[in-house]
């Protein structure tokens, strides 16, 4: 289905919507309103946001302490800036102190892609779903990310959130539908193998599988959008029902999804399985969908490798 709203946008609206009640929503910038979406939010509510500047590790620190005023910050910022130059800070000031700060890494994966791996983001979920008591969640398209932005206004508590530059493909055909964090959601069913995607590339799985159908294999698609607090469950159930599983992810095959999944297979439900993503390489400068082709993170390359896992 068509779509030419990127996920920052959504945010935006979401948040320039709810702060009409709640007051205490506030959004903070590291310069940039612009790459952020949040120049209407600005305008809107110039008393409820706050220009910081390029100070990653600032930008954090303020929130936190605006959070424990008991305001509602949303930091808006680079993920691949954001999650690396102010660790500490996401560690001390929003983890360990338990504030109620939302992180939210903007243009992050491959989103940069022709800026290379200064500007990449694919180590960001590695580092941050280790933090004890950091939430961390990638929203698979528009009708997601709103749904997930409401739900982190309600939510108390620290959390990472990485969204893409671009508009992406639906996944969802509307916002109708009941959102929790930390529980995944089952796109299609299936009985031969199951995907696990999140973020960009669940519309890659549900392509993979609509392809693996004509070629007769019958494959369940999961979008994990929280990494942490892990469905584990949904894990079991589709390696218990489904002996073989993909997963497929816009970051490092290193500590990502791949691991976190991987960490529950092996451990609870033992089966044959294959990590799809970047691999330990700086990864090419080009457009998102040149990096995916090129890495494999395509329905092409994707149902190939279920023939391959099912012996189709």
């Amino acid at each position: 289905m068509a779509n030419k709203i990127p996920n920052r946008q959504v945010i935006c609206e979401t948040l320039l919507e709810l702060a009409k009640e709640d007051r205490d929503i506030m959004v903070l910038a590291s310069d940039s309103r612009g790459s952020a979406a949040m120049a209407p939010f600005a305008n809107a509510y110039p008393e409820q946001f706050v220009e910081v500047g390029i100070a990653e590790q600032n930008i954090v620190g303020i929130s936190a302490g605006l959070a424990h005023s008991g305001k509602k910050p949303f930091v808006t910022s680079p993920a691949c800036f954001l999650s690396m130059r102010s660790i500490e800070q996401i560690k001390v000031d929003v983890a360990y102190s338990a504030t109620n700060v939302k992180l939210v890494g903007i243009s992050g994966g491959v989103s940069y892609g022709a800026l290379g791996m200064s500007h990449h983001s694919v180590q960001d979920l590695a580092v941050t779903r280790a933090i004890p008591g950091l939430a961390v969640l990638l929203p698979a398209d528009r009708h997601e990310t709103k749904r997930m932005t409401e739900a982190l206004v309600a939510y108390e508590g620290g959390a990472y959130i990485r969204i893409g530059r671009n508009p992406v493909e639906d996944v969802y055909e509307s916002d109708d539908y009941e959102f929790v964090i930390g529980k995944a959601v089952k796109l299609r069913d299936g009985k031969d193998i199951t995907i696990i995607a999140a973020g960009e590339t669940v519309r890659v799985a549900l392509d993979a599988a609509a392809e693996l159908e004509q070629a007769g294999v019958s494959c369940r698609v999961i979008n994990m959008h929280t990494i942490k607090p892990l469905d584990e469950q949904a894990i079991i159930d589709a390696a218990r029902e489904t002996g073989r599983i993909i997963t497929v992810e816009e970051h490092s095959i290193h500590g990502g999804l791949g691991a976190a999944v991987a960490e529950v297979v092996v451990q609870q439900a033992p089966v044959p399985m294959r990590i799809v993503g970047i691999p330990d390489e700086p990864a090419i400068a080009g457009k998102t969908s040149e990096v995916f082709e090129h890495y494999g993170i395509s329905a092409a390359h994707l149902k190939q490798l279920a023939l391959e896992l099912t012996g189709a």
